[in-house]
């Protein structure tokens, strides 16, 4: 035998002894987790947005120069302001009109005493029935000017009030439409604001999906990488000939910014009851999809599987797979049919097993 034939022996002789090819790897560290039996309904993903429940155009009340207005982006609380109206000629209008009704008091003072006078008068024969009711009515007709005036005050008073342009709930303000020193009209948009503590989700889907979406349902909002469950507050209907949509209004506790763009799952068909394992448990290969059951020997066994409906992390499986049964979520990527396995945590899994 040549020395190149007893190099190829030596080299193939290891390979030749050592029985199946699965025993030339140990024992794999592994997580796991159990198919199971859960509610399940087939999903689609619709776009939303993040909208405050509080946004509002504020506008002028009463006509003339703005004199001060806040800046973008500044956090007031409700009854705070905004912006300031010049107030000038109706403070003038009010002086005048205390001015009214301090002459208006005066005269109904002497009256009511010019009154209580020919009162005790007449008892007395002298002061006519003619003079009583003449002043009476005088007194009248004064008490009548003074309620005018005062409320000719008020209205005055209401406008000036209004020149001060308040937050009508704790508020950011958007936008900016008016600048200092510009002269508004009654009506004229002034400032947005919005409220970022009072948020909703507010997505479109087809209305082919109606029937299967309830208020109270909790649905799935995905911001990038993160879920977060938010319960369905409302559904409006608004299809048209042209756009054959409704409308979701979610609830939404999280801290997003206003605009922020979403994802919103929601059911396409009736919940059914399915078996399913999480999504990490598929191995997708040129040769199908398939899981790694571990079995009672904490070895894995490969099942191939068809792929249903799925919901977030969970996903139907059909094949020769159980309820219950072990199945690999991590480190599966390079198991072996009928490797041992060591399983670090997981369903199924107290502590650290060995194979």
């Amino acid at each position: 035998m040549n020395r190149f034939a007893i190099t190829l022996a030596a080299l193939l002789a290891p390979v030749l002894l050592s029985g199946p090819a699965v025993a030339q790897f140990g024992a794999a560290p592994v997580e796991i987790d159990e198919a199971r039996l859960v509610a399940m309904a087939p999903t689609m993903q619709v776009a939303g947005t993040v909208l405050s429940r509080s946004d509002a155009q504020l506008s002028a009340e009463v006509e003339g120069r703005v004199i001060e207005i806040v800046e973008v982006g500044e956090r007031f609380e409700a009854g705070d302001v905004l912006a300031r109206i010049e107030d000038t000629a109706l403070g003038l209008r009010a002086d005048e009109l205390r001015a009214e009704i301090a002459s208006v008091e005066a005269r109904l003072k002497f009256l009511d005493a010019e009154l209580d006078r020919y009162q005790r008068l007449v008892e007395s024969n002298l002061a006519s029935r003619t003079q009583i009711e003449q002043t009476r009515s005088d007194r009248d007709v004064a008490q009548s000017d003074l309620a005018v005036a005062r409320s000719r005050l008020a209205q005055v008073q209401d406008q000036i009030d209004r020149t001060r342009i308040r937050a009508p709930f704790d508020s950011v303000v958007a936008q900016r439409l008016v600048q200092a020193g510009e002269r508004v009209s009654v009506g004229m948009q002034v400032m947005r604001i919005y409220n970022p503590n009072d948020l909703e989700v507010v997505a479109r889907a087809p209305l082919s999906y109606y029937r299967f979406i309830q208020p109270g349902d909790e649905l799935a909002v995905r911001v990038g990488d993160q879920v977060i469950a938010a319960p369905l507050r409302t559904l409006v209907s608004q299809g048209t000939e042209q756009s054959h949509v409704f409308e979701l209004r979610l609830n939404l506790e999280e801290n997003l910014p206003v605009g922020q763009a979403v994802r919103v799952t929601i059911p396409t068909a009736d919940v059914r009851e399915v078996l399913a394992v999480p999504r990490d448990a598929l191995v997708l290969r040129g040769t199908g999809t398939s899981v790694f059951v571990v079995d009672s020997e904490n070895n894995a066994r490969r099942v191939n599987v068809a792929v249903g409906i799925g919901s977030e992390n969970m996903i139907e499986v059909k094949g020769p797979i159980q309820p219950g049964d072990r199945v690999v979520i991590r480190g599966n990527e390079r198991l072996r049919e009928g490797q041992a396995i060591e399983v670090i945590n997981g369903a199924g899994g107290a502590g650290t097993e060995s194979a």
